[in-house]
């Protein structure tokens, strides 16, 4: 038999003798190797970039960069290590990107704190309050990762995670901890801290859409009406579609979120026809959420009601219109003139004037980003989404339970989601969400919520990248081949 090498295809002669069914013709290595070098990298632009904020703003490299980078390189070599013990053949690059859109996004927001502390702002340590955010996010990885050994685990508590999502989009609505913030009623008081229960409740409604989707796809999967050359669904079908249609507009006429409102339906049309293969619930859902919204915008338009819907709308349509105006397009249009300003390659850290939009730290850090490394660092940003979304589709591929398919697929889909309503509503796209960019804005409960998506996603590709184990029985040791038969007598 011609010698197996691991992460390579066999020889016809390794396929002809091989052991039995359990036998594996590609076996992925480990690579936690690579992934080590990939996290130098990461952590090169992360430390680097803070030391480049220093002296582009003080001309001095900043007197705390040991501290910091000795920190930020802790807490990605405590991840690596947790990956390389309890998940060997995870996914190599995920955490690799993570850590580099976490320190450049630590490194913007340190520029603005500067920015701020000029202007003589009260409020200028978000980098540090992120750094401590990031440690959070970290420690529920490693516990993840530690603790959820089988995310098949998750599947038990389909309905649990659904009630539980529900239950934690409901907190802001509640009397006497909710709170609005920029008009939108997404938050709550817990002490001192404010959290949004959104960003858990996504990673429970993927587990609860996952569960769901894989005990009635068959169901769903059934052909109506044809239309087209698209096979639409069954009517006694549309409940679920309909029940969570009517989730998301009661987010963005209640809670007044547009982001969320199309984050949480637009994951379940995702996972929906991820599970069916059938684009006709693409088409229905898409006609749903469209025609809702409309509805909605002629509602207020004709009646006054819900303006914040018509305000967005108008705003996007016409900023210039709006922008010494309350509620204007202030925020909006003065990013378009920052990016405009950085053109391809930026005007440099400590160059440009990001702290001029408000809320730079949060809702508009892409805008940051454009105006001072430029449109060039934009489209590395966006690539590496792209490659995070893609590693979890990959994942989901390979993946070899239907459950872990539906929840790589729903997890990839939120964050391919959540950068596209932010992205494109900060470069007039789509009209403005209020969602955060995934590890670069400021914001605690977002960044913690997706390290654990991370942690999920490489504890799937770990289940699914490891060898399946030779479970036919075969044993020749003793002598005895698939050939030889034994024959017993019995005496009557």
């Amino acid at each position: 038999m011609a010698p197996e090498v691991a992460g390579s295809y066999p020889s016809p002669q390794a396929v002809g003798n091989a052991p039995g069914p359990g036998f594996i013709g590609f076996v992925h290595r480990r690579r936690r190797g690579a992934e080590l070098f990939l996290l130098v990298l990461a952590l090169a632009v992360g430390v680097g970039g803070y030391a480049a904020v220093g002296l582009g703003v003080d001309q001095e490299v900043p007197a705390d960069l040991v501290g910091y980078g000795g920190w930020l390189a802790a807490l990605v070599v405590l991840a690596h290590v947790v990956v390389r013990f309890f998940a060997p053949y995870a996914d190599p690059v995920l955490l690799p990107i993570v850590a580099a859109l976490n320190g450049l996004g630590l490194a913007v927001i340190h520029r603005l704190d500067l920015a701020y502390e000029a202007a003589g702002k009260s409020q200028h340590d978000f980098a540090q309050q992120q750094l401590t955010w990031m440690t959070l996010g970290v420690v529920l990885f490693v516990l993840t990762i530690a603790l959820l050994r089988d995310h098949r685990v998750l599947q038990r508590f389909t309905y649990t995670s659904g009630l539980g999502a529900l239950a934690l989009l409901l907190l802001p609505m509640l009397p006497g901890i909710g709170n609005t913030v920029n008009g939108a009623r997404i938050w709550i008081n817990v002490g001192p801290f404010s959290f949004q229960p959104g960003e858990v409740a996504k990673v429970l409604l993927v587990v609860m859409f996952a569960g769901y989707l894989v005990l009635h796809r068959d169901a769903l999967a059934l052909a109506g009406r044809r239309v087209l050359f698209i096979d639409l669904p069954r009517g006694r079908d549309l409940g679920p579609i309909l029940a969570m249609w009517a989730v998301s507009l009661s987010i963005l006429v209640v809670q007044r979120d547009l982001g969320s409102s199309l984050l949480f339906f637009g994951l379940f049309l995702v996972m929906l026809y991820v599970a069916t293969e059938r684009p006709g619930w693409l088409i229905v859902g898409g006609l749903m959420f469209f025609g809702g919204a409309g509805f909605l915008y002629w509602f207020s338009a004709t009646t006054g009601r819900l303006s914040h819907i018509q305000n967005r709308v108008n705003i996007w349509l016409d900023p210039m219109a709006y922008y010494d105006k309350s509620p204007g397009s202030g925020q909006l249009v003065e990013s378009m003139f920052g990016m405009s300003w950085g053109g391809l390659i930026g005007r440099g850290f400590g160059e440009g004037q990001p702290d001029r939009v408000p809320y730079a730290e949060s809702d508009f850090i892409v805008g940051a980003i454009g105006e001072e490394l430029g449109l060039t660092a934009v489209m590395a940003v966006i690539l590496l989404y792209g490659l995070i979304v893609e590693r979890a589709l990959r994942a989901a591929l390979i993946s070899r339970d239907g459950f872990g398919k539906l929840v790589a697929t729903g997890l990839a889909a939120v964050l391919a989601l959540q950068v596209f309503v932010v992205i494109g509503g900060v470069t007039r796209l789509i009209p403005l969400t209020g969602l955060t960019t995934p590890f670069l804005s400021y914001g605690g409960s977002s960044l913690v919520a997706n390290w654990v998506i991370i942690a999920l996603l490489l504890r799937i590709s770990d289940q699914a990248r490891r060898p399946v184990p030779d479970l036919s029985g075969n044993d020749d040791s003793d002598g005895f081949g698939d050939d030889a038969t034994q024959v017993v007598k019995l005496s009557t």
